[in-house]
C-alpha cells in the first residue's frame, strides 16, 4: 500500500492517539490482576499517558496532535481521576454516560466521530487507536478512505484475543502492549480495614494545638480581619455534602484516605467556598486549612472514618 503524501497538500505529518479507556483498563486489569471490575484496582493514569505518548513517538512519524481519552462517568459528571487527567497537557477527555449497571453509553460513538472528523479535515496523517470493539471498523475504513493510516494497539490478553478479528484485519498496523509495559501503572486497590470509633468533638478539639494570638496592630493602624473559623469549616462541610450528592459516594471515596487533596480538587474547593462566602479566602492561609478541615470532617463522617484534620 502506498504511503499518502501529505506534503503535497502543504500538511505536515501529525498523529493522534485515541484511547478507549474502558477497553484499556478492563483488559489490563484482567491480564495483570485477574480483576473484573475497575474498583478492584488503581491506575496511575498520568504516568500511563506519558508512557503511551513516548511509545507513539518512537513508532509513528510526525508530531503528536493530542491524546483523546474516552471514558464514562455517571451523568457525565467527571470523577476525581478524570478531572486530574483533563488538566494534563495534550490530553482531551471525552466522557460518555455510565448507567446504573455500570455500562458505558455513547463512548464508541464519540470515538468514531472524532476519528472520521480528524481524517476528513486532514488534521492527521496517522492515528493510533487503542480499542477492541468491532463497532470501530466503519470509522477505521472511513479514515483510511481519506488517506489516514490507522495503527491498532491492543492489550496482551491472558488467552485468546480481546480485540475483534475484523478490526485487526482492517487496521494498517497492529501492535500488542505487553503486560510488562502496563504493569507499573496498575495496582490492586487496598482492602478496607476496620477503623476505631469516631472521637467526640471535645476530644478532637482538645488534641489541636492552640496557636498564639498575632500581635496587636499599632494604634491607628487598621487590621484586615479574615472570616471566622466556625463559618469557614461550615462552608467546607457544605461543599463536601454537595459533592457527595452530585458526584456520588464512589467518586468521593477516591479522595480517601486523605487528608491531602489533589491540586485540581483543592482549587475547586476554594472556588466553591469563596462563592458561598461572597469574598476571597486567598489572603488568609489559616482559613484555607479550616476549609479543608470542614471538608474532611464531612467526608469522614460519610464513610464512618471519624473527624479529619487537614494538612497544610
Amino acid at each position: 500500500m502506498a504511503i499518502p503524501d501529505f506534503s503535497a497538500h502543504g500538511i505536515s505529518a501529525k498523529y493522534a492517539v485515541l484511547v478507549d479507556v474502558g477497553y484499556l483498563y478492563a483488559a489490563a486489569g484482567e491480564v495483570l490482576l485477574g480483576a473484573k471490575e475497575r474498583k478492584e484496582y488503581r491506575v496511575s493514569a498520568d504516568e500511563l499517558i506519558q508512557s503511551l505518548q513516548k511509545h507513539a513517538l518512537e513508532r509513528i512519524p510526525g508530531e503528536l496532535l493530542r491524546i483523546y481519552w474516552y471514558d464514562a462517568a455517571r451523568d457525565r459528571v467527571p470523577t476525581v481521576d478524570q478531572r486530574v487527567i483533563a488538566q494534563l497537557p495534550w490530553v482531551k477527555v471525552r466522557l460518555g454516560n455510565l448507567n446504573a449497571r455500570g455500562q458505558q453509553k455513547g463512548v464508541d460513538a464519540q470515538i468514531r466521530s472524532d476519528l472520521e472528523a480528524l481524517a476528513r479535515h486532514h488534521a492527521v496523517s496517522d492515528t493510533v487507536l487503542i480499542a477492541g470493539d468491532e463497532d470501530m471498523v466503519p470509522a477505521v475504513e472511513a479514515a483510511q478512505a481519506y488517506g489516514v493510516r490507522v495503527h491498532l494497539w491492543g492489550v496482551e490478553p491472558p488467552f485468546g484475543t480481546n480485540q475483534a478479528e475484523r478490526l485487526v484485519w482492517e487496521s494498517d498496523t497492529v501492535e500488542i502492549l505487553s503486560a510488562d509495559f502496563l504493569r507499573p501503572f496498575f495496582t490492586r486497590a487496598p482492602v478496607p480495614v476496620p477503623v476505631p470509633p469516631a472521637p467526640s468533638p471535645a476530644q478532637v478539639f482538645a488534641a489541636r494545638t492552640v496557636k498564639p494570638m498575632p500581635p496587636k496592630a499599632p494604634v491607628g493602624q487598621i487590621t484586615k480581619l479574615g472570616p471566622g473559623r466556625p463559618r469557614v469549616e461550615e462552608v467546607g462541610e457544605h461543599v463536601a455534602q454537595k459533592w457527595i450528592l452530585t458526584r456520588g459516594r464512589d467518586n468521593i471515596r477516591d479522595l480517601l484516605p486523605g487528608p491531602l487533596l489533589p491540586t485540581v480538587i483543592d482549587t475547586e474547593l476554594l472556588i466553591e467556598a469563596e462563592k458561598e462566602l461572597g469574598h476571597s479566602l486567598r489572603p488568609y492561609p489559616e482559613a484555607r486549612v479550616w476549609l479543608r478541615d470542614g471538608f474532611w470532617a464531612r467526608v469522614y463522617r460519610e464513610f464512618d472514618l471519624g473527624v479529619g484534620i487537614s494538612s497544610k
